[in-house]
């Protein structure tokens, strides 16, 4: 999945000489979290955020009449409290690599542009919903885990053990177990009404299936 296929392309932008008081009523009448800042070249110059307004809000509310601080945050603009330094990706990102950036930078958003264009914006939210429509919950399936060991066939096996008993694979994914080199713990998402006959399938061929939280892994180790 790219970038290009889920961000926002309906933008709601702001100008550096906006007021913050401004920036705060769209930033809640579009109950959105975050505002791209365009010039009047049409070039992104920064990036507005609910947290950035929360923690201006803060600093002198607590030594200002209501008063003092209304005509206080409509003398202040937005270009004096945005992020300058925005990080934005492609269209043609990935969602995981969209999804490492923010982490790494510790944001919740970021602009897509092209061509030196601002085309859309993507946030942390987005991001989760891919995430959770890959791993498919729902209601009606069932969480297995399985440790295999990094190597070629570990996955086709698995899914060939599970066809023979005609049980059809929603989701799956996969990471490494750190402490143990060269195991990954397969996670799959099957009909609920199969669960028993695929942990008795698994169990049969040698896999000890993850059910729950286990502390200790050691005996479920390939």
């Amino acid at each position: 999945m790219y970038v290009g296929r889920i961000m926002h392309t309906d933008l709601i932008t702001v100008s550096p000489s906006t007021s913050l008081e401004d920036a705060s009523i769209l930033i809640k009448k579009k109950k959105i979290d975050h505002l791209p800042v365009i010039n009047d070249s049409g070039k992104l110059v920064g990036i507005l955020s609910d947290r950035d307004l929360k923690q201006y809000w803060a600093s002198p509310a607590t030594s200002l009449s209501n008063h003092e601080l209304n005509y206080l945050l409509q003398q202040v603009l937005v270009e004096m409290v945005m992020i300058k330094t925005v990080i934005t990706i492609s269209p043609g990102t990935t969602i995981e690599r969209a999804a490492l950036i923010m982490q790494e930078n510790d944001i919740n958003a970021l602009p897509v542009m092209e061509d030196d264009h601002l085309v859309g914006i993507i946030t942390s939210t987005d991001v989760m919903g891919v995430l959770l429509s890959a791993i498919g919950i729902s209601d009606d399936s069932v969480r297995l885990g399985v440790m295999v060991k990094d190597s070629i066939g570990s996955l086709a096996e698995v899914s060939e053990i599970l066809r023979k008993e005609e049980i059809n694979i929603q989701s799956l994914f996969s990471w490494p177990e750190k402490e143990h080199n060269g195991v990954y713990q397969l996670v799959m998402r099957i009909p609920e009404n199969d669960g028993q006959k695929a942990i008795d399938a698994l169990n049969r061929n040698g896999y000890k299936v993850i059910l729950k939280y286990e502390e200790e892994i050691t005996p479920f180790l390939p």
